[in-house]
């Protein structure tokens, strides 16, 4: 949720639509001082592969409303906002709430289908969409983003 704050706060503070890729970075790193310029461009790049922003020639373009997001006072982001999102443990999290079980068990139950009815030839992005389909679990709005860790891994 902090990347999202992290990536709202530019929008929101110069009270615009759209702004520069140089004028995004140059928020986060000089006008905040909240990372260095090297780290306000790896943010930019994961809030454009995290759907949050898009970048059309050299224009940072936010793909959420920004006014719908509370900046905290005195926020400043932490360290992590650089870890990437893992949408298969998200999934893994969704099939456990949905079925009241610890995601050791889900986990467990996604090797099982993987070794047991694919002899070991089916990546784990892919055993958790079948493991949300037969619990009924919502899993196409991650879809994009499975499909592309499973494409990552080959």
């Amino acid at each position: 949720m902090s990347l999202k704050i992290t990536v709202a706060a530019p929008f929101k503070q110069m009270h615009r639509a759209e702004m520069d890729r140089n004028q995004f970075v140059f928020f986060l790193a000089l006008d905040r001082k909240w990372m260095n310029v090297d780290q306000a461009n790896a943010v930019l790049r994961l809030a454009a592969s995290s759907g949050l922003v898009e970048i059309e020639n050299g224009k940072v373009f936010p793909a959420f409303d920004v006014a719908s997001v509370s900046i905290p006072l005195g926020f400043r982001p932490g360290p992590e906002i650089f870890e990437a999102p893992d949408p298969c443990h998200d999934l893994v999290r969704r099939i456990a709430d949905a079925t009241g079980r610890e995601e050791n068990a889900v986990i467990a139950e996604m090797n099982g289908v993987i070794d047991g009815e694919f002899d070991g030839h089916l990546r784990a992005g892919a055993a958790a969409v079948l493991l949300a389909r037969r619990y009924n679990v919502t899993w196409s709005d991650l879809l994009p983003a499975i499909r592309e860790g499973v494409l990552e891994e080959r």
